[in-house]
């Protein structure tokens, strides 16, 4: 593989960008805690896992040339994005209400921030897009693709996870205002808005 430290340079500075995963990641972690953002990183991490091997093996160029799969994926991952934004926003009007099975609720929930996580980055096609132009530039001339697809999205995969991780960690524990339940509502609503956008803007995606 050339150019291994421009590859990582790279992947970082297009990791750090904001996106559905990091808008997910700050809503789930200002509803749900630490636990919840860091079961969502876990998620995300394991979407991308499938991503890997997707194009290891070939399956993520079938996605990307086939108009029919590509729409599927685009569609299905644009409305999944867009009832996560829902969701959040709607859950705006409870207010600070809490039911009788209020911890049953709480542990659901957070249980499912790793679903949403997963089914957000993998119903994304632009990640397969991604993978089948990015990862191809920095490919050895003459070497077998198969190790230098696994090395390089596994080694995407665990910078997106410790970027996410710190993040989530930085989220949690930057300022008391942020616990405030006024703070986390004004966040979950401009995190629901965000989520929404990415849905639109993904469903409006072109096929490269």
């Amino acid at each position: 593989m050339e150019n291994v430290y421009l590859f990582v340079l790279m992947s970082i500075l297009l990791i750090i960008l904001p996106g559905p995963d990091t808008g997910l990641t700050t809503q789930n972690t200002i509803t749900y805690g630490r636990e919840g953002g860091f079961k969502t990183v876990l998620g995300i991490s394991s979407g991308l896992i499938i991503h890997t091997l997707a194009a290891v093996f070939g399956l993520s160029t079938i996605i990307v040339k086939s108009a029919l799969l590509f729409s599927v994926f685009k569609y299905v991952g644009a409305v999944y994005l867009i009832y996560l934004g829902v969701t959040s926003l709607r859950s705006l009007k409870k207010g600070n209400e809490v039911s009788s099975d209020g911890d049953v609720q709480t542990k659901y929930q957070n249980k499912s921030t790793f679903r949403q996580g997963f089914l957000t980055n993998l119903l994304n096609p632009k990640v397969a897009v991604f993978f089948l132009t990015f990862l191809p530039q920095f490919l050895s001339p003459g070497s077998k693709p198969f190790l230098q697809f696994l090395f390089m999205g596994m080694t995407y995969t665990v910078l997106t996870a410790i970027w996410l991780l710190l993040y989530v960690y930085l989220i949690d524990n930057i300022c008391t205002w942020m616990k405030k339940p006024s703070t986390q509502r004004a966040i979950q609503g401009i995190s629901g808005l965000v989520l929404v956008t990415f849905g639109i803007k993904l469903a409006l995606e072109k096929r490269p």
